[in-house]
């Protein structure tokens, strides 16, 4: 058994929760050469495997070769996508390609993964590549896994107008996708421990990417009443407790950003 608020670093991973069975793990240093650094993760529940925002092609090797070590690839039960960007998704022709993974994402999207998967991709799998993709109505939705459930919580225009992030009331993580990212190549493995500090990793980003601080707030508002113990983004550090997430809450709900930040001569933000 792992405590819940304590990250393990274990061959070369991030053990986030492991226990009775039911694993989360988290893979920091997976991308190479001049992509943004960017985290995967992996849910394990007893015999069932999930993978959450793969990634891309810099990222589908070495993962794999990381899974391999863990699960049976061919049998990933799921991919969640929390958008639609390269960096989360644009490796999907290649896990549907060797796995017989569902594919699940936001409604909006589902409609244009398929434009992700090669010819070859399309003419193996035919009608079977739409039936392989899980739409997710805008309200969310659970997906069962395992002897639990992920849930799929509504994240929209933070940063994405279709966008979820995906719950898991077991290990009680909230995998936030771009909410909580923050831009630094070193120590993504690490938990933030001074939060006035990480700030100035995360200001930027969130005043560009997220739409408006009403957005924000109406996040916050929801994740409020969901029992998290650990924030984790798909960028950067996670954030780990309660004290930790709910400060962080705090500060999301009254940052001014996207929109709000516009005027008659553009964005005057970074």
């Amino acid at each position: 058994m792992r405590p819940n608020n304590k990250i393990v670093i274990r061959d070369g991973a991030s053990i986030l929760y492991d226990n009775d069975g039911h694993q989360c793990i988290a893979f920091t240093h997976l991308v190479e050469g001049h992509g943004i650094q960017a985290n995967q993760f992996l849910l394990i529940d007893e015999n069932r495997a999930a993978l959450i925002d793969p990634g891309g092609d810099l990222t589908y090797t070495p993962l794999s070769i990381e899974l391999s070590k863990r699960v049976s690839i061919s049998e990933l039960d799921y991919i969640f996508a929390s958008h639609q960007d390269p960096d989360i998704i644009a490796s999907l022709p290649r896990w549907m390609m060797h796995s017989k993974c569902n594919v699940v994402t936001s409604k909006l999207w589902s409609r244009f993964l398929p434009h992700l998967a090669s010819t070859f991709v399309t003419q193996r799998f035919g009608a079977d590549l739409d039936e392989r993709i899980i739409s997710i109505p805008d309200e969310g939705m659970s997906i069962s896994f395992g002897r639990s459930v992920i849930q799929a919580v509504p994240a929209h225009f933070l940063h994405s107008v279709g966008n979820f992030q995906f719950y898991d009331p077991v290990s009680k993580i909230l995998f936030t996708g771009d909410v909580g990212a923050s831009l630094m190549d070193d120590d993504a493995d690490l938990p933030v421990t001074d939060f006035h500090q990480h700030i100035q990793h995360m200001k930027g980003f969130h005043q560009r990417y997220m739409a408006s601080n009403k957005a924000c707030r109406i996040w916050a508002n929801r994740a409020r009443q969901l029992d998290i113990e650990m924030l984790v983004p798909q960028h950067g550090s996670p954030f780990v407790g309660k004290e930790m997430v709910h400060r962080f809450f705090d500060w999301i709900s009254e940052l001014r950003c996207g929109t709000d930040l516009m005027d008659d001569s553009g964005f005057s933000g970074l």
